[in-house]
């Protein structure tokens, strides 16, 4: 007789600079799953070492055939995967296309939505035809950075400016540029981290984010987070090293939050995702006295420790974190 009891994969780690983050939340993942319910694994992932934790400290080798794993001489096959890396692989549809390929269900968006997503100025030109607002901005490729012209780039998308990698993430190798002889160095900076890099208009407004998850029967919004910090941006110590104030329900009026989770569900089914996303957004003032809220950033693999955007929102709607990935769980069967 078959276990009644799904057994689930948290899928962490990584390849990318976020692999320690990664972990992070599969940790508070872990803690808010249903056991009772669930029969939870955490599996690291690390090149093609890719391990299951086993509750007595030790490691078991995943065998890439089948995504199994030996403990106590039996095999442990999943009915699911929960993909919580942040960056590669897990975040730019590689590791989705293998579990297509083994028919894993799995928490995130497809392939074509991961990988649209993980590449910012894709996404950004994508929504753009939609008519989502997002900033203006230039793509430089590795091997282009000696040909640019500052002068021609700041013209374009205007200064103080962002330069970031196009498909990294929790700001690695992000730069705020201030004047056209900063790009250079910002420019080395980002290729660190990434083949092509975006130089992106500066907004100068207030940044929110919105995370929003969609089932068979229903869609939950969460109330929209304010995020404030008083670094340049909001870049890696302001994510994870308590320099930023997180400000749930953000302090905006209710018909602007509105709007903001109304876009974000909108965004949710032009992308036709799956699983909890969370979209951030700066709003500006146009020269007409509106608010305008533009899209930065759509997270397919949001941040999941207990002090996380989405937990805080979860909480601040009044929602059980545990009800909600067992909705999402539940939803793929």
């Amino acid at each position: 007789m078959k276990n009644q009891k799904r057994t689930i994969a948290i899928v962490c780690g990584g390849d990318s600079s976020e692999h320690d983050v990664s972990i992070s939340s599969a940790k508070g993942l872990y803690s808010f799953f249903d056991k009772d319910r669930y029969n939870i694994y955490i599996v690291e992932i690390k090149g093609t070492d890719w391990r299951a934790w086993l509750n007595d400290g030790t490691t078991a080798r995943i065998n890439l055939n089948d995504f199994s794993f030996k403990e106590n001489g039996n095999t442990v096959l999943f009915d699911y995967a929960y993909i919580t890396i942040h960056g590669t692989p897990g975040e730019n549809g590689i590791l989705q296309g293998y579990f297509d390929l083994i028919h894993l269900p799995y928490s995130t968006s497809g392939v074509l939505v991961e990988a649209m997503t993980f590449d910012k100025f894709v996404l950004n030109q994508y929504l753009r035809g939609y008519g989502v607002r997002v900033a203006e901005s230039v793509l430089i490729r590795r091997g282009q950075e000696n040909n640019i012209d500052p002068k021609s780039i700041a013209e374009t998308v205007g200064m103080p400016c962002f330069v970031k990698p196009v498909n990294d993430g929790s700001s690695f190798g992000v730069s705020k540029v201030k004047n056209p002889d900063q790009l250079a160095p910002a420019l080395r900076n980002a290729m660190m981290q990434s083949s092509e890099v975006m130089v992106e208009a500066f907004l100068d407004g207030t940044e929110i984010t919105v995370g929003c998850y969609k089932t068979k029967k229903k869609t939950v919004v969460f109330p929209v987070t304010e995020v404030v910090t008083k670094n340049e941006f909001f870049d890696y110590d302001a994510k994870y090293n308590g320099q930023v104030d997180e400000i749930t329900p953000a302090r905006i009026p209710d018909e602007l939050a509105k709007r903001a989770q109304d876009l974000t569900s909108a965004i949710y089914d032009i992308l036709h995702c799956n699983g909890i996303i969370r979209i951030d957004y700066i709003i500006t003032r146009g020269e007409d006295g509106k608010d305008k809220i533009n899209m930065l950033e759509v997270n397919t693999t949001p941040g999941m420790t207990p002090t996380s955007f989405i937990p805080q929102q979860v909480r601040a709607a009044g929602l059980n974190i545990t009800d909600v990935l067992t909705e999402i769980v539940e939803n793929q069967f």
